[in-house]
C-alpha cells in the first residue's frame, strides 16, 4: 500500500515451509502459502539490505535520514513539542507538530515519558549469525529446532545463506565484553542441534546479546509517541521484530497525517494505543511460548511436545493459525473505538488501481455536517457523488 514492495520482492528469498526438527526427527513441515495474501511466501531479506531499500524509497520521495543526530530532550507545550538535538556535536532546538520515538529499547523518549516497561528478561543469551552454509537444506524452507540446550531458528537467505538464532545456557562466567561468536561455536551449535548435514563454511558477521521480553504500558503521552523496539521487545523467534515495527507505524502514520492536517484531534491518535498494545501483548505471549516450548529441559515436556506437534501440525486449523500468528496477517483491530465488527484485514488488489472491489466503497461522513447525493452522469449511473453544503 506504501507502493515500494517492488524492489524488496527483486531480492528477496521466497520461503514458502517451515519445518519442526529435532534430534534428526521431523516433527512437522508446515506450507507457507496464506490463501488472503497476494504474497503467498516469506520474504527474506537481510536487515542492512532492507535499511538501504527504505532510505533509498525516502529519498526518492524528498525524504531524508539525520544521521549523526541524537535526541536530548522534548517538552510538550501543548499545540507543538519543543526538541532539542545534538547534531554532531552542536545541540540544534526546533519545534515539532509530534515525536515519535523510534529509538529502540533503551528509547529515550519511553524514559522521558516515564512510561513502564513491562516484563522480564531471559535468563539464557542468545547469539545471531550469518553463515554461509552448504545447500543440504532446502532453500525455501526455515527451521525451527527444539532442543534441550536450547533452541534454534535457521532462516535462509539464499541457497547457502543463512541466518542463524540459538540460545546459549548460562555456565557462570559471562560473556567476554567485546566478543562475538566463532564461526567454531556456531559449528559446535549446529551440529548438536540442526538437521544433520548443514555446514557452517564462513562467517559473514555474529553477534551475542541478552533480550527481554517486555512492552510499554502506554505507547503515547500527548503528543509524543513510541514504537518498534521503544515500544516493545520479545524472542527473535517466530521472526517478528521488525514486522511488529512496522505494524506500528503503518497504524500511527495516516492518523498523524490527518490530525496535522487539522482533520483529526487526540481522540483518533488515542486509538493507537487501544489498537497497538493488544496485538503487542499477543505477539510477546506467542514467541514467550514459543522459545520456552522449543528449549524446555524438562524431559516430561519434551516428550509431550514431540508427541503432539506432529498430529495438531495435520489439522488445516492449525496450519492456518500458524501461519496467520506467525505471518502477523491475522492481526485485527476488533474492540477498537473506530472499529465496527472483527476488524480484520481485508486484501484486494483493486486497492492497488484493480477492479476487484467492482462499486463498493467505504464514504465517511461528517455527522455534524449536511450533504446531498446525486448520480454522476454517463457510464456509472449507479455511483454516488457526495457534495458538501
Amino acid at each position: 500500500m506504501a507502493g515500494v514492495a517492488a524492489p524488496f520482492l527483486e531480492v528477496a528469498n521466497r520461503v514458502t515451509s517451515a519445518a519442526i526438527v529435532t534430534h534428526g526427527r521431523t516433527l512437522a513441515n508446515m506450507s507457507f502459502k496464506p490463501e488472503e495474501s497476494p504474497y503467498q511466501f516469506v520474504a527474506m531479506v537481510p536487515q542492512d539490505v532492507t535499511e538501504k531499500l527504505l532510505v533509498e524509497e525516502l529519498r526518492h520521495k524528498n525524504g531524508s535520514v539525520g544521521y549523526d543526530t541524537t535526541f536530548v530532550s522534548a517538552v510538550d507545550q501543548g499545540d507543538f513539542v519543543s526538541v532539542a538535538l545534538d547534531r554532531m556535536g552542536k545541540q540544534v532546538k526546533l519545534n515539532a507538530s509530534f515525536v515519535v520515538g523510534c529509538d529502540g529499547a533503551h528509547s529515550a523518549v519511553r524514559h522521558l515519558l516515564k512510561i513502564p516497561f513491562e516484563g522480564a528478561q531471559y535468563n539464557d543469551s542468545f547469539i545471531l549469525a550469518d553463515v554461509e552454509t552448504n545447500e543440504s537444506l532446502p532453500s525455501d524452507q526455515l527451521q525451527l529446532c527444539p532442543n534441550e540446550l536450547g533452541p534454534v531458528a535457521i532462516f535462509p537467505m539464499s541457497a547457502t545463506r543463512r541466518r542463524i538464532v540459538a540460545t546459549i545456557q548460562d555456565t557462570g562466567e559471562g560473556i567476554p565484553a567485546g566478543s562475538t561468536p566463532s564461526l567454531e561455536l556456531v559449528r559446535k551449535i549446529l551440529a548438536e542441534r540442526a538437521p544433520a548435514g548443514l555446514e557452517a563454511r564462513a562467517l559473514h558477521w555474529s553477534s551475542y546479546f541478552r533480550i527481554h521480553h517486555r512492552h510499554a504500558a502506554e505507547l503515547s503521552v500527548g503528543r509524543m509517541f513510541i514504537a518498534g523496539d521503544a515500544a516493545h521487545i520479545h524472542s527473535p523467534f517466530g521472526g517478528q521484530g521488525m514486522n511488529t515495527g512496522l505494524h506500528d507505524a503503518w497504524n500511527l502514520v495516516w492518523k498523524l497525517d490527518l490530525a496535522v492536517r487539522g482533520y483529526a484531534d487526540q481522540r483518533l491518535l488515542q486509538t493507537y494505543t487501544e489498537e497497538r498494545l493488544p496485538v503487542i501483548k499477543q505477539v510477546i505471549e506467542t514467541t514467550h511460548f514459543l522459545t520456552k516450548a522449543m528449549g524446555t529441559p524438562n524431559k516430561l515436556a519434551q516428550v509431550l511436545r514431540n508427541a503432539v506437534i506432529p498430529m495438531v501440525s495435520r489439522l488445516a486449523p492449525f496450519q492456518h493459525a500458524f501461519v496467520q500468528r506467525l505471518s502477523e496477517l491475522g492481526v485485527a483491530y476488533r474492540g477498537s473505538p473506530i472499529v465496527e465488527g472483527a476488524g480484520e484485514r481485508y486484501f484486494d488488489d483493486s486497492l492497488r488501481g484493480g477492479s476487484g472491489i467492482l462499486s463498493r466503497f467505504l464514504l465517511i461522513v461528517d455527522s455534524d455536517r449536511t450533504h446531498r447525493r446525486k448520480k454522476l452522469p454517463g457510464k456509472f449511473p449507479n455511483r454516488l457523488q457526495t457534495s458538501w453544503s
